[in-house]
């Protein structure tokens, strides 16, 4: 009986091993080697995207806001189909709130994803961003596209044409910005603004 305990206690080891080897195995095929390091563009947790999307603390913020457009092929006529966009932006006061999801990968906390259908229309419910009152910075959402078959690219951030410091850009910097500046109107509760985005082959025109 003794020169069985080695024995058994050796199967044991090995059964919890080989156990612990699986759900190791298991974990790894979830998560992309470079899960860290790629494009939060890919890290949407539902299973099927649609074109409408809402940012986090949407409805407990004062000032909504809703973005919707059409994204188009470079023909400026067609709409993109499969497109993917993704948005994020501070909160109210300038602050990018920071958080970590249980990978361990931080992520900006107001952030939303569409693809687009057939149509090329998108629509995100989000909130007014602020920025820091010490900077020289426009308040903006930031961008990221992806379409089929391309790698994935940033867009120039959506800007307000409210913002109180477009008056102190120079001519340069404001024909920089003119084609991805929101016009901001009030409907109701709700701010609102409409931009289309023009797909290029090199790039994106918004217009």
């Amino acid at each position: 009986m003794k020169k069985l305990l080695p024995l058994f206690s050796f199967v044991f080891l090995l059964s919890a091993y080989n156990t612990f080897a699986q759900e190791l195995a298991s974990t790894s095929d979830d998560v992309p080697y470079n899960y860290k390091k790629r494009s939060p563009i890919y890290d949407y947790s539902e299973l099927q995207l649609n074109n409408t999307d809402t940012i986090a603390d949407f409805d407990s913020k004062p000032n909504k806001l809703k973005i919707s457009g059409t994204i188009f092929l470079s023909d400026k006529i067609t709409p993109a189909k499969d497109v993917l966009l993704y948005v994020y932006q501070p909160d109210e006061d300038g602050n990018y709130e920071m958080k970590k999801d249980d990978k361990h990968k931080r992520y900006v906390n107001h952030r939303g994803w569409i693809k687009t259908d057939a149509d090329g229309r998108y629509t995100f419910y989000t909130f007014m961003p602020g920025k820091f009152q010490r900077t020289k910075e426009l308040k903006q959402i930031h961008r990221i596209i992806k379409e089929p078959g391309k790698p994935e690219y940033e867009l120039n951030p959506f800007f307000f044409n409210d913002d109180p410091l477009i008056p102190e850009l120079t001519l340069a910097c404001r024909a920089q910005i003119v084609n991805s500046m929101l016009r901001i109107e009030k409907e109701g509760d709700m701010y609102v603004a409409t931009k289309d985005i023009v797909l290029k082959k090199d790039a994106a025109l918004d217009q």
